[in-house]
């Protein structure tokens, strides 16, 4: 065996590939092998730095934010931000706040991370703070009363806010937002419905109120004792009377619409009381009828009700999408007359029609079936605007066939409010804050149970520990065996 690894007197390697010897070789392998690894990292360094710089750069040139919460309690509501694309102007907000309250502790940090929602959607929104313990008289002069109070100012006209959230805040602007002072006024004195009233049949709560809160004054007028309706009107809305009006009475509205007068008719079913002589006036036809919708009894709602959920085109169901409801609605119709301009607001009913008897429907609950020979097939116009040029000026004109949508007991549901708030705002000129009235935001709130709490608790205190020490166990005792 001594001969295999000898030959020719010398020994040979037992190895077929011996280790080549130290040398300049074999150093620059070595340098290289270590160079290579840093050059990687050094590239990888400046790479992460080139990325990390350019999304620095770009975050400064564009702002991107996503409010990924359950309520969206990041973000304002879209008719929050339809008002404030309507303001022009900038908005001076000063604050009468302490550094710190006794109940709410710093006030100043909550009020600012609030307005910076608004000013996210209005950057010109200047917010000033002001101590009223260290500026006294500052606090007198704008008769500030209470700690955290806030004075709005927008086109030379300013409101004092006491409390801060979403509505209160965008209503305000709304109410600055007005070019001039509006007045609503309603007929009254034959039992219409009050736009001030808190009976279920009035329109008081919330319409009337929502329309203060807008900025709109409300008043009655009683023909009987008024001369004229008064030129600072800049809408009069008719309900439907229980009493006859006088025939002095329905001259005065006559005139008031041959003088261009912008007019909001809610039209229930049933005798006019007089009110003939200005449907006349205005080209209308209103058929006898009640409008049956099968949709709404799909919605587990009485057949009499009428649901309106599409909208043709016009200013004031601009951007709507809100489902309404009208009880017992009674269908328009119209002579073609050149003077006017007819718009449709709202149609009810595409497979429904317009029953002649739906009284016995309420009375007996028996369920609604069409009538060949004395119902109408639907679809049908409960709701249209008419416009036309007198007097150098646009006048407009909203009938609607059916009171109840906007009553005490009824407007709220769905998009009621939000609808007849727009067609007064259309009415009085101000089509530009026609948008959808600001929402409460949601509950976010979990309410549980004694039992609820208990398993959940119980759950995090013992459950969790457990899994997690068994699961551990469990790796371990597989290492183990492996």
């Amino acid at each position: 065996m001594l001969r295999k690894f000898f030959t020719n007197g010398r020994a040979r390697s037992p190895l077929p590939n011996p280790l080549p010897q130290a040398g300049e070789g074999a150093n620059e392998s070595l340098r290289e092998f270590h160079i290579k690894p840093v050059l990687r990292n050094l590239l990888f360094v400046l790479l992460l730095l080139g990325i990390a710089s350019g999304l620095g750069y770009l975050a400064t040139r564009y702002h991107v934010q996503r409010d990924i919460t359950h309520n969206a309690s990041n973000s304002l509501e879209p008719a929050s931000v339809e008002v404030l694309t309507q303001l022009g102007g900038p908005v001076n907000i000063t604050v009468y706040a302490t550094e710190q309250d006794t109940r709410l502790g710093d006030i100043r940090k909550i009020i600012r991370n609030f307005m910076s929602l608004y000013q996210r959607y209005k950057p010109d929104i200047q917010l000033v703070f002001i101590d009223p313990e260290k500026e006294p008289e500052k606090a007198r002069a704008a008769r500030v009363q209470l700690n955290g109070e806030m004075v709005v100012e927008y086109a030379g006209r300013s409101e004092h806010l006491t409390q801060l959230n979403e509505p209160i805040l965008t209503s305000t602007l709304l109410r600055l937002a007005h070019t001039r002072d509006q007045t609503v006024m309603y007929l009254d004195g034959h039992g219409e419905r009050k736009l001030d009233g808190i009976a279920n049949h009035d329109l008081g709560e919330p319409f009337g109120a929502k329309l203060k809160q807008n900025g709109f004054r409300i008043g009655g007028l009683n023909l009987a004792l008024a001369q004229e309706v008064p030129g600072n009107a800049s809408v009069l809305v008719i309900t439907q009377p229980q009493l006859d009006l006088m025939p002095g009475e329905v001259d005065k509205l006559l005139r008031y619409v041959e003088r261009g007068g912008n007019l909001l008719w809610l039209v229930d079913a049933g005798p006019l009381h007089g009110l003939e002589r200005l449907a006349e006036k205005l080209d209308l036809l209103l058929p006898p009828g009640t409008v049956i919708d099968p949709a709404a009894s799909g919605m587990n709602a009485p057949a009499t009700w009428a649901l309106g959920a599409v909208y043709p085109p016009h200013a004031i169901t601009r951007n709507f999408n809100l489902i309404t409801a009208f009880p017992s609605a009674r269908p328009l119709t119209w002579n073609e007359n050149p003077d006017w301009q007819h718009s449709v607001l709202v149609e009810v009913a595409a497979r429904g029609w317009v029953s002649r008897n739906a009284s016995s429907f309420n009375t007996t609950g028996a369920k609604p079936r069409f009538d060949k020979q004395h119902d109408t097939p639907g679809p049908a116009i409960i709701a249209a605007a008419l416009q036309r040029n007198i007097n150098d000026r646009e006048q407009r004109i909203v009938v609607v066939g059916n009171g109840a949508f906007l009553a005490n007991s009824f407007a709220g549901n769905g998009g009621n409010v939000d609808l007849g708030v727009n067609m007064v705002n259309w009415l009085a000129g101000e089509e530009h804050l026609i948008t959808l009235q600001p929402r409460a935001a949601k509950d976010s709130n979990l309410t549980l149970n004694k039992t609820q709490l208990t398993a959940i608790g119980i759950s995090f205190l013992f459950g969790l520990p457990m899994l997690l020490a068994g699961v551990g166990v469990y790796i371990w005792w597989k290492r183990r065996r492996a």
